[in-house]
């Protein structure tokens, strides 16, 4: 049965799950607690402007997060193993892109590093 209303948090979840990270991860580059990305996590709706930052640090944007569906990913991966026109068509290699969050990842935390040696 399908949900009559998406579950944004579940989403939020589920992106930051299929990206390696941990919610201990995304707090930090949020600037909030872990209980509050998990508070997120659980809420079935979650304010327009919270939803932009957490798309921001995930990479996507807040309507990928709201149109998300699992079965879509892996009905473009079966498309894409089943397709040989890929070979030619590929516009991006997902690899690419997880090497360019961990870059994006370690650059933050690296910033926070220097933010906190300021600090002491």
């Amino acid at each position: 049965m399908a949900e009559a209303t998406p579950h944004i948090g579940r989403k939020i979840s589920r992106i930051r799950e299929l990206r390696g990270m941990k919610q201990e991860a995304l707090a930090a580059a949020l600037g909030i607690s872990q209980q509050a990305v998990s508070k997120i996590e659980q809420s079935a709706d979650v304010e327009e402007d919270a939803l932009e930052k957490v798309a921001k640090v995930l990479g996507v944007t807040a309507e990928a997060i709201k149109r998300f569906s699992e079965d879509a990913i892996f009905t473009n991966i079966n498309n894409t193993f089943n397709d040989t026109s890929y070979l030619i068509n590929y516009q991006f290699n997902p690899v690419d892109k997880i090497i360019e969050l961990y870059e994006r990842l370690l650059q933050s935390e690296k910033e926070k590093n220097e933010l906190l040696k300021n600090k002491a």
